[in-house]
């Protein structure tokens, strides 16, 4: 029997990968709903492939190109509203959530609502409101299913003992482009330095988060809501190698981890097919060549993106939801070649810093946070200037 499965953010790279797994698993997978930010053409071109039911983009000035460029029997949604009204409406089983940032939280959220199960490689949704979404999955009874290739191996690994005898968390992470980079070197590093990743083909906003290593930052609020443990049970490993894709360490001092290639198609595929394990197009490792796994601590004062996710994490509130607005502004500055490399991090934590925290936020409160953060990043950057 066909899983009916929605893809959120089907023209990034992560939704690339899901539809090539998706296409090597047509007897088991059936794509029903695609979504876009503005790529309408890439769109178009996948509702053609799949056949799709129906499609959203979220930049409303596409939506006629969309329409005549679709097949006439595939409906055609725009504006923002128009994604979370493909995930309520559209009859899916599955709801793969890769859209980049805070953008992908709503219609995130309507997957719950409805008791969807849902593959997370929004890792935002959890880092601005997992105190919202993980009880609600818990009340409309879905799995939130990780996508993310650290997660996805927590998430595994963890199948090897129960929840309670956890010690600890080893969330891997490979150092990114400036690893071996002295201080100086990186706050001056450009973007096509920031853009070349030693070891994952990413997006451009998750590889920049990949170079401060934000996106590790990001991570560890995420592992602290994903998985119901403290940040201080969650450590960050730097593994250059990117084949340990994160451990779990158990009260009786087991580590689990789970090893393979640097392919983001295998954690899509299990999120895909879960509980299930099948044949997969990602290419498996060669253990016919000597190698070597190096393991070693990070530094945090090359990188203090760190120290802000593990405060974040401990805060919780709305505190991810500032966190991760400052840092897309800043990166979307950076991108623009209004500030340089090394100011990203500075002028996310300066704003983390003038937060108001709350508590126990709503869904309100916790998008008027991220409009206030990304409002001060401008604010900071004309006060610079003056």
């Amino acid at each position: 029997m066909h899983k009916r499965v929605v893809i959120l953010g089907s023209t990034g790279s992560i939704g690339r990968s899901a539809l090539d797994v998706a296409a090597a698993l047509d007897h088991e997978i059936e794509v029903v709903g695609l979504t876009a930010r503005r790529n309408w053409q890439s769109l178009a071109e996948q509702a053609t492939r799949f056949n799709a039911d129906v499609v959203a983009i979220a930049d409303p000035a596409h939506r006629d190109d969309l329409q005549q460029a679709c097949p006439p029997q595939t409906r055609v949604l725009a504006g923002p509203e128009g994604l979370t009204e493909l995930v309520r409406t559209c009859e899916a089983g599955f709801v793969l959530s890769a859209i980049v940032g805070a953008a992908g939280l709503p219609a995130t959220l309507a997957a719950v609502e409805r008791g969807i199960d849902v593959g997370l490689a929004n890792k935002e949704s959890l880092v601005v409101a997992g105190g919202l979404l993980m009880p609600l999955a818990e009340e409309r009874g879905c799995e939130l299913i990780p996508v993310d290739s650290e997660h996805s191996a927590i998430f595994q690994a963890l199948h090897a003992g129960r929840r309670e005898d956890v010690r600890r968390i080893h969330l891997t992470a490979s150092g990114g482009p400036f690893r071996a980079w002295t201080q100086e070197q990186i706050a001056n590093a450009t973007l096509a330095d920031a853009l070349s990743h030693p070891t994952w083909s990413m997006g451009p906003k998750i590889t920049i988060d990949s170079a401060t290593m934000m996106n590790k930052a990001l991570e560890i609020i995420e592992a602290r809501w994903l998985f119901g443990v403290s940040a201080d049970q969650i450590d960050v490993l730097i593994h250059p190698e990117s084949i340990i894709h994160s451990m779990v360490e158990f009260q009786d001092g087991s580590i689990i981890a789970q090893l393979g290639t640097p392919d983001m198609k295998t954690p899509i595929q299990y999120a895909l097919t879960y509980p299930r394990r099948v044949s997969g197009i990602a290419e498996p490792l060669d253990w016919s060549e000597a190698r070597s796994l190096r393991l070693e601590p990070p530094d945090f004062e090359r990188f203090p993106a760190l120290r802000l996710g593990y405060e974040a994490a401990r805060e919780g509130g709305n505190s991810g939801a500032v966190l991760n607005a400052a840092n897309e502004s800043a990166v979307e500055r950076f991108r623009a070649r209004e500030i340089p490399f090394g100011q990203i991090v500075s002028l996310t934590e300066e704003v983390f810093r003038r937060r108001q925290p709350v508590a126990a936020p709503t869904f309100e409160e916790l998008m008027a946070s991220d409009a206030w953060a990304r409002e001060e990043v401008g604010r900071c950057l004309r006060s610079y200037a003056e």
